[in-house]
């Protein structure tokens, strides 16, 4: 390798480091709720603040959602891979728990956010 060929490894390097520091400072913002999706439709929203068990029974199948302490983990689910099971604790905004077989979208929300929802219209 020459001169040259350290440098640019060096950049990359660099840049990688850079690039994730942002993205690891920008997504540590813990969420108040969680929104709970079935079949692209909003099934639920619930507080962060409040330890609880919610059983969610849909057409698609059974799931059982455990809000703990702020974070928000899949603890039963009768679908044939138990997939959702084992994706963990979640608690900062943006992270999510996804159950595939169920249609079944967990979301971490913050209260400051706004959804498309909100809005009259909508001009992009």
């Amino acid at each position: 390798m020459k001169k040259n060929d350290y440098i640019l490894a060096a950049f990359i390097f660099l840049f990688a480091g850079l690039l994730s520091a942002i993205i690891f400072v920008s997504g540590n913002e813990r969420g108040n709720f969680v929104t709970v999706t079935v079949d692209k439709k909003v099934y639920g929203t619930y507080s962060l603040s409040e330890n609880q068990d919610i059983e969610i029974d849909t057409e698609f199948g059974h799931n059982v959602l455990h809000i703990e302490n702020g974070s928000v983990s899949m603890t039963e689910a009768d679908c044939p891979d138990g997939y959702c099971k084992r994706q963990g604790e979640i608690s900062t905004e943006k992270e999510a728990i996804v159950c595939l077989p169920h249609k079944l979208i967990v979301e971490i929300e913050s209260a400051d956010e706004q959804n498309e929802e909100d809005y009259d219209f909508l001009v992009r």
